[in-house]
Protein backbone atom coordinates (compact mmCIF):
# COMPACT_ATOMS: atom_id res chain seq x y z
CA UNK A 1 0.00 0.00 0.00
CA UNK A 2 0.99 3.48 -0.83
CA UNK A 3 2.38 6.13 1.82
CA UNK A 4 -0.25 8.49 0.52
CA UNK A 5 -3.22 6.04 0.73
CA UNK A 6 -2.36 4.35 4.15
CA UNK A 7 -2.18 8.50 5.53
CA UNK A 8 -6.07 8.36 4.09
CA UNK A 9 -6.98 5.37 5.83
CA UNK A 10 -5.20 6.75 9.50
CA UNK A 11 -7.69 9.92 8.97
CA UNK A 12 -10.15 7.55 9.61
CA UNK A 13 -8.29 5.34 12.72
CA UNK A 14 -10.29 6.37 15.73
CA UNK A 15 -8.50 2.77 17.62
CA UNK A 16 -5.86 5.24 19.23
CA UNK A 17 -4.49 6.10 22.20
CA UNK A 18 -6.00 9.38 22.29
CA UNK A 19 -9.36 8.43 22.92
CA UNK A 20 -8.42 6.44 25.62
CA UNK A 21 -10.27 9.15 28.72
CA UNK A 22 -13.93 8.34 28.45
CA UNK A 23 -14.85 11.98 28.51
CA UNK A 24 -13.57 12.33 24.90
CA UNK A 25 -15.10 9.62 23.62
CA UNK A 26 -18.52 10.59 25.13
CA UNK A 27 -17.79 14.32 23.86
CA UNK A 28 -17.04 13.28 20.50
CA UNK A 29 -19.85 10.80 20.21
CA UNK A 30 -22.79 13.80 22.01
CA UNK A 31 -21.01 16.76 19.62
CA UNK A 32 -21.67 15.11 16.37
CA UNK A 33 -25.25 14.13 17.69
CA UNK A 34 -25.78 17.41 19.08
CA UNK A 35 -24.61 19.18 15.49
CA UNK A 36 -27.14 16.20 13.87
CA UNK A 37 -30.14 17.29 16.08
CA UNK A 38 -29.04 21.27 15.17
CA UNK A 39 -28.87 21.31 11.44
CA UNK A 40 -32.42 18.87 11.51
CA UNK A 41 -33.28 21.42 13.39
CA UNK A 42 -32.94 24.29 11.21
CA UNK A 43 -33.65 22.27 8.09
CA UNK A 44 -30.61 20.59 6.63
CA UNK A 45 -31.67 17.03 6.77
CA UNK A 46 -28.85 15.63 4.68
CA UNK A 47 -26.53 17.16 7.26
CA UNK A 48 -27.67 15.70 9.79
CA UNK A 49 -28.17 12.38 8.38
CA UNK A 50 -24.26 12.65 7.70
CA UNK A 51 -23.80 13.79 11.04
CA UNK A 52 -25.87 11.38 12.88
CA UNK A 53 -24.54 8.53 11.07
CA UNK A 54 -20.65 10.01 11.91
CA UNK A 55 -21.96 9.75 15.43
CA UNK A 56 -23.00 6.14 15.15
CA UNK A 57 -20.01 5.11 13.77
CA UNK A 58 -17.96 6.75 16.74
CA UNK A 59 -20.39 5.31 19.20
CA UNK A 60 -19.93 1.93 17.78
CA UNK A 61 -16.08 1.97 17.51
CA UNK A 62 -15.49 4.01 21.00
CA UNK A 63 -17.88 1.64 23.01
CA UNK A 64 -18.24 -1.73 21.25
CA UNK A 65 -15.15 -2.09 19.19
CA UNK A 66 -12.68 -0.11 20.99
CA UNK A 67 -9.55 -1.79 21.14
CA UNK A 68 -6.22 1.16 21.56
CA UNK A 69 -2.99 0.28 21.26
CA UNK A 70 -1.27 0.43 24.81
CA UNK A 71 0.29 3.83 25.52
CA UNK A 72 3.93 3.50 26.05
CA UNK A 73 5.22 4.67 29.36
Amino acid sequence: MSKNRHSIFKMFDVQSVFFIPVWRRVALVAACWIWAAFEWWNGGPGWAILFAAIGAYCAHQFFIAFDPPEEDD
